[in-house]
């Protein structure tokens, strides 16, 4: 036995007097690399190690240790989120939603400092916000806060960056590690790698930011806006160059570009590579290296030619005379010629891989640009060309009116940032519209009253008051446990689609005095909308089609298996529909929804659909809506807003199908079809979309007891 424990040692021995003579030096060469990785970190790769990376240029051609652009990718990370140390941050654990439960969502901008400048830029932004209804000047009321020190421009080689930000925010009683805080940035980083650095910490302000590229952004917490100018209007009607009614003609060019061409560094190799699908005849590429200092140092044989042609072409002719714009990244990932092309209704055909487009969250760039790859740069022209005319001319009417709801302006930009950067409340508010006699309220509205503010969900009730004479006293209001408020109308139909200040939610419920809905009818509806908040969701639905015999659009309130109108009677949707309505769409048809029995309704509809290119969604109610005669002894025969016998309201809830034809020659939708056949015309073609879709609550037939369901009102015993 002590033999073998001998042999044993023996061997162990002699391995490692093996491994020592003839694997030191390698134990060596592990010691030395593993000391290096001790020391303090250093560039990566290091060019001067010719011993582990071999040769191809001269020694005075390679870049040097100290160069600050050759970072490895864990200093990139790093460097990252030394910036972005909230990388995770979301609404629910970034934000704190007490601060809009009792003002709601309002915006306090910092007072101006002495001595501190603002660029021109900057200043409309904040003129933006003070102007808007969202603005307080007490920061108790607020909600959100906007930084008075200009953030655009963080390059710090620009003569419009603030130094020793972090200083200063700190030193801000209401800064609280950035919560509830919104920052605008239009520029970040600089030479040579443009990264994402603001040269501060941001701590858990949401980020309003152009050029965002989707590893850092924070989905459902930052915003990606646009890069504009300093001559972008500030909040001019500055319309799209594609002219309503008007079907643009077949365009000289196919697929154009026009811009600087960048010799080094980042972006070069994208726009250098764009003169291979130029062809001279429907396809114009042209780009010029005379930009900068010093661009003659670096300038290539191609800089001479392509300088001389690039003056032969001007470039807004370019823009009105192309169907397709190639928009590739600059230094950063966006540029101004995305906002130019769609103004222009030149398709955007982007280049710009790892770009999170401009308030994507909220808006389908698939229906309005080609999302290209730059690595596939030269299947561009082939995939364009395989594009059908039809869905051409849907890209261009989509750029067209997205540039007028979105970009056309700073206020529209700005607006569209606060709306899209926060949601005040997962509740709705009931806008109710009534006409009811001054000296006593109907008992249909006093119901729907009680029934709406028993939802858990209804955050306020805001009444219409529609009726020649005065609104009844407080005291004469039905007692709720949610805020009721009563606005005076002009006693015009398009006023319930006016973007009053009263409504703090993004929900909206649409009601008519005499609608009937009980509480379960209520939620359940919400819930569906929550899901789709981007169409109109409600109960009471018609539908529209194409009488041959006519030749002309028809209105029909027949059951049948389709539905492309939702009323507006009873109907849940987002209240920014309420200022496209107001403010996008043109005076004419706002009078032509004056003067036509339930022509909002449609126009409603019509916009909505035009905006998303999806139908309304249907939801079951327990009880059946029926046909109301207006009680017209409540206000003046013939007053405006309000039909005459005969014509119903246009919140009407049309029941009774069997006694309706849902002919092109039915007498009741008369007015209806003369309005849906004049709005086909404005905007030259049908937006309205049919759907066979409806939502009903699971109505599980079981032995449970119908009080212990979640819609015991719902489910007959």
């Amino acid at each position: 036995m002590q033999t073998r424990k001998k042999y044993i040692f023996l061997t162990f021995l002699a391995s490692w007097l093996l491994l020592f003579l003839f694997g030191g030096d390698q134990l060596r060469r592990f010691s030395f690399f593993s000391g290096k990785k001790a020391e303090a970190r250093r560039n990566w790769p290091r060019w001067t190690d010719r011993s582990l990376l071999k040769s191809f240029a001269d020694a005075e051609e390679l870049p040097r240790d100290g160069d600050p652009s050759l970072l490895s990718p864990w200093e990139r990370r790093a460097a990252w989120l030394s910036v972005y140390r909230s990388s995770r941050c979301r609404m629910e654990t970034c934000f704190d939603f007490s601060r809009c439960e009792k003002h709601g969502f309002k915006v306090f901008t910092y007072p101006q400092e002495r001595g501190q400048p603002v660029s021109e830029t900057y200043g409309k932004i904040l003129s933006s916000i003070e102007r808007s209804r969202y603005h307080t000047a007490n920061p108790e009321e607020a909600c959100l806060f906007i930084l008075s020190i200009d953030t655009l421009d963080r390059d710090h080689l620009s003569g419009q960056y603030v130094q020793n930000v972090d200083e200063k925010i700190r030193s801000f009683p209401l800064w609280n590690g950035g919560r509830n805080h919104l920052i605008f940035n239009l520029y970040s980083g600089t030479w040579p790698d443009y990264a994402g650095d603001l040269g501060f910490d941001i701590g858990q302000a949401i980020l309003a930011k152009a050029s965002f590229d989707t590893e850092s952004f924070r989905p459902g917490f930052d915003v990606s806006i646009p890069l504009f100018s300093k001559d972008h209007p500030q909040r001019g009607r500055d319309r799209g160059w594609l002219h309503q009614d008007s079907v643009p003609p077949k365009k000289k060019y196919l697929l154009v570009f026009k811009g600087k061409r960048y010799l080094t560094g980042i972006g070069s190799s994208t726009r250098n590579a764009l003169h291979h699908i130029h062809n001279g005849k429907d396809i114009i590429s042209l780009t010029t290296c005379k930009h900068g200092k010093d661009w003659e140092k670096h300038k290539d044989t191609r800089c001479d030619k392509d300088n001389i042609d690039y003056e032969r072409f001007d470039y807004q002719e370019l823009l009105h005379n192309s169907t397709f714009c190639i928009v590739p990244r600059g230094r950063r990932l966006g540029s101004f010629r995305f906002l130019e092309a769609l103004q222009a209704a030149c398709i955007p055909v982007l280049l710009s891989d790892g770009w999170e487009l401009p308030f994507a969250e909220a808006i389908d760039w698939g229906k309005a640009a080609v999302v290209g790859s730059e690595r596939l740069l030269l299947q561009i022209p082939s995939a364009v060309r395989c594009i059908h005319p039809e869905r051409v001319l849907a890209f261009q009417q989509q750029t067209q009116f997205l540039w007028d709801a979105y970009f056309s302006s700073v206020d529209k930009i700005v607006h569209t940032t606060l709306e899209h950067g926060y949601s005040p409340s997962k509740k709705f508010t009931a806008f109710i519209r009534a006409a009811s006699q001054a000296g006593s309220l109907s008992q249909p509205i006093l119901r729907l009253i009680q029934a709406v503010s028993g939802s858990q969900y209804c955050a306020q009730i805001v009444v219409l008051w529609s009726c020649e004479k005065p609104p009844p006293p407080s005291g004469k209001w039905p007692q709720t446990t949610v805020p009721l408020t009563i606005i005076q109308g002009r006693r015009q139909l398009s006023d319930r689609f006016f973007p009053f200040e009263a409504i703090q939610t993004d929900a909206v419920l649409s009601l008519d005095e005499d609608t009937s809905l009980s509480t379960s009818e209520v939620d359940f509806a919400f819930l569906v909308w929550r899901s789709f908040p981007e169409r109109i969701v409600g109960f009471p639905t018609q539908s529209h089609f194409w009488d041959p015999k006519q030749g002309r659009w028809g209105y029909t309130s027949r059951w049948t298996n389709e539905l492309s109108i939702v009323l507006t009677a009873a109907a849940f949707y987002h209240r920014y529909y309420h200022s496209l309505f107001t403010e996008y769409l043109p005076a004419g048809l706002r009078e032509l929804v004056d003067g036509l029995a339930a022509c909002e309704d449609i126009l409603m509809n019509v916009l909505v659909a035009a905006v998303t290119k999806l139908p309304p969604i249907k939801v079951t109610q327990r009880k059946q809506h029926k046909e109301l005669v207006a009680q017209q002894a409540e206000c003046r025969d013939g007053a405006a807003g309000t039909p005459p016998p005969g014509q119903r309201s246009p919140s009407a809830l049309h029941s009774a199908p069997a006694e309706v034809k849902g002919t092109a020659g039915s007498r009741p939708f008369s007015q209806q079809q003369d309005c849906l056949n004049q709005l086909a015309d404005w905007f030259g073609y049908m937006p309205l979309v049919s759907s066979q879709l409806r939502l009903d609550p699971v109505l599980f037939k079981d032995q449970v007891s119908v009080l212990r369901k979640k819609y015991p009102s719902l489910e007959k015993p």
